[in-house]
């Protein structure tokens, strides 16, 4: 089998851009989108200093964490490795975007120029209409790749056939070919020298090696503590540090906000009907209100796609998108309910207040799945907002049916104790589930709200309205607005991306950041 990859010589690039002008030239990029990046990055301080450039774009790895994500099917990977996007049939709706750890992908709603519109530099550019409002990203150069197999040339010993970045590297820092061919230049480049796969951890198995050492002249180093502590990772100069994530704004808030409070709404009074403490009527005002607060969600994610003319495309990857699996929950729960409210049969009860599970896991699982936000892929994240929902529901219903009965609000007040033990839990544990020191600033700063406002209040009050079934009223409003507030928060705020990370790098700068037995060491 062909696997293509690429490696990456840490001591050869000089940090020209040479390699990121050519693959905006191949590809026509637009302004602010590069799919070949060089990071300029400096370790230290003076006299102990270092610096090296490092290239960066999609890894097109062995488990690419944005194929199975992908709701239509539009993003994938080829028998060669290449990860590739069908512009035709993705719908923009950044899922890929927000699951990659590489920072490696973009979406352009807007054409952009580079010079006035009808400049004859600018037809010459190619405008690639097929890209707005979709995905997008490196490709190697897949045509120059399929080309090349058609004509008998071989990518990566062919200039014309290798990827425009490792064509026009001016120093050989870049390197292209066949991982699987023994004889190819970076097969042997990966046997013959110590190499790394960027975030290795998270076992995507990257196709792109990174070279640190030159024998006998230049070893590697370990990144020392001033190389990686919170000063360090805390500076948005710096560019190994992950910036907030843009792509999932206040629409896909308001979609984790509201359809989680929707469907927890909905799970709630159907199993305070199965446990008897509402009548049918109550469990059937609480379906209504739960399918209408839905509604003004998914009209918000609805708005957030690239290419809405597509939408029904969500429907296409059931097998491994957990949005596939959100859609197809939604277009049970509203027949279920019109059904609930029609029919007035248990059976069409049971298929709501499952669907609105099914709902409400899929969101949770969404988030969960979003491997470039390290806040986000916490394992705690998806029994938050599944816990979340619950206690969103428990409030509503108290709303809905103007107070609670001493059982529904027992079950609150400890779905507000359980959301306050999760909620602590994952605070104290960020840190070891690799949350960023920006992103645990922001949780930091929002957690004595959300653990007394949002969770212990409330809980404390569903508590007194055991005795006193009015307590739940006020109890309800604080409960939903306190899990708005905090899955808003966390879309919005504390959704800084993954970054970069280097777990070695070469012994190459001044004072201890020297390598060994130079005269700057």
């Amino acid at each position: 089998m062909t696997a293509w990859g690429m490696t990456v010589d840490l001591n050869r690039c000089v940090g020209c851009q040479t390699c990121t002008i050519a693959c905006k030239h191949a590809n026509a990029t637009p302004p602010g989108v590069q799919w070949r990046k060089v990071i300029d990055v400096e370790y230290g301080s003076f006299p102990d200093v270092q610096r090296l450039f490092v290239v960066t774009g999609c890894q097109h790895c062995e488990n690419p964490p944005c194929v199975p994500v992908c709701p239509t099917g539009a993003t994938a990977r080829r028998d060669d490795g290449l990860v590739t996007i069908d512009y035709d049939v993705c719908i923009g709706c950044a899922s890929c975007v927000v699951a990659c750890p590489y920072q490696a992908r973009s979406i352009q709603h807007e054409r952009e120029w580079y010079y006035d519109e009808g400049a004859t530099a600018q037809e010459i550019q190619r405008p690639h209409e097929e890209r707005l409002g979709v995905a997008n990203k490196c490709t190697f150069c897949i045509e120059r790749i399929d080309d090349a197999i058609e004509r008998g040339l071989t990518p990566g010993v062919s200039l014309e056939s290798t990827p425009a970045c490792a064509a026009s590297c001016i120093s050989q820092a870049l390197k292209f070919g066949d991982l699987d061919d023994p004889e190819s230049d970076v097969s042997r480049l990966v046997r013959d020298n110590k190499t790394f796969q960027m975030h290795e951890e998270l076992g995507t198995n990257p196709r792109v090696r990174y070279l640190y050492e030159v024998a006998d002249t230049m070893p590697g180093r370990d990144l020392t503590s001033d190389d990686t502590d919170d000063a360090a990772l805390s500076d948005l100069h710096n560019p190994l540090v992950g910036k907030r994530q843009t792509f999932w704004d206040y629409r896909a808030a308001m979609n984790f906000a509201l359809g989680g409070m929707a469907s927890g709404l909905a799970i709630v009074a159907w199993l305070a009907y199965l446990a008897g403490w509402i009548e049918a009527g109550k469990l059937q005002a609480g379906f209504a209100s739960a399918g209408v607060i839905m509604a003004v969600g998914l009209f918000f994610v609805f708005m957030k796609l690239g290419r809405k003319a597509r939408f029904l495309f969500v429907l296409r990857r059931p097998q491994t998108s957990w949005m596939t699996r959100e859609t197809y929950c939604v277009a049970l729960f509203y027949p279920a309910v019109a059904a609930s409210i029609v029919w007035a049969h248990p059976l069409a009860y049971s298929l709501a207040g499952l669907a609105a599970a099914g709902f409400l896991l899929s969101q949770a699982k969404i988030l969960f799945m979003s491997k470039g936000i390290p806040a986000w892929r916490a394992p705690l994240v998806p029994w938050m907002l599944m816990a979340t929902g619950i206690f969103e529901g428990a409030g509503l219903l108290a709303l809905i049916t103007n107070g609670a009965s001493a059982q529904l609000a027992g079950f609150a007040a400890a779905m507000g104790v359980l959301n306050a033990v999760i909620w602590r839990t994952y605070r104290r544990t960020g840190r070891a589930s690799g949350i960023g020191p920006l992103s645990m600033r922001d949780i930091d700063g929002i957690a004595p709200v959300v653990l007394w406002m949002g969770y212990a209040l409330p809980a404390a009050m569903f508590g007194m309205a055991v005795w006193s079934p009015t307590a739940a009223l006020p109890a309800g409003m604080i409960a939903a607005a306190g899990g708005f507030f905090w899955k808003y928060a966390l879309v919005t705020q504390i959704c800084h991306q993954q970054g970069f990370a280097l777990p070695k790098v070469p012994s190459r700068g001044s004072g201890t950041k020297a390598a060994p037995g130079s005269s700057l060491a």
